[in-house]
């Protein structure tokens, strides 16, 4: 997870399944403590079942903005449609940058920056960027 003082950002990659649960759920809960904007990077998802949708459902009805999907692949898109769930959250074709990230010149930090299957897994330090994996 990446938060700044005006939006957080979920970066998903792999299969996203049932063992994969206890994660995802303690993933959206400290999201919806953070009470931000949030944008779920699915660029490097290659799967998601049932109950990471249910994940997903859960923080798109108790979020304050509505969540922003980076680039979902098939497989989403086509679960968002069957149940709905496209309705409730915001389906995007590129990535919008990322706000105050200090590698870009403009004040972004592009998910592409910061590769998924390299970033620790670890609580949500106090500093101002944090990262955590799912």
């Amino acid at each position: 997870m990446l938060t700044s003082p005006t939006r957080t950002r979920l970066v998903l990659a792999g299969e996203l399944d049932i063992s994969h649960n206890r994660e995802l759920r303690e993933a959206v809960r400290s999201v919806l403590a953070l009470d931000l904007p949030v944008d779920v990077d699915m660029r490097n998802l290659t799967f998601m079942d049932s109950s990471a949708l249910a994940a997903f459902s859960r923080l798109a009805y108790r979020s304050s903005a509505r969540p922003r999907l980076i680039q979902p692949p098939d497989v989403v898109v086509f679960l968002l449609e069957v149940t709905a769930m496209g309705d409730v959250v915001e389906v995007l074709d590129h990535d919008p940058g990322f706000p105050g990230g200090p590698e870009a010149g403009d004040g972004t930090l592009s998910a592409d920056d910061v590769p998924a299957d390299e970033v620790p897994a670890h609580d949500v330090p106090e500093d101002d960027v944090a990262t955590d994996a799912v």
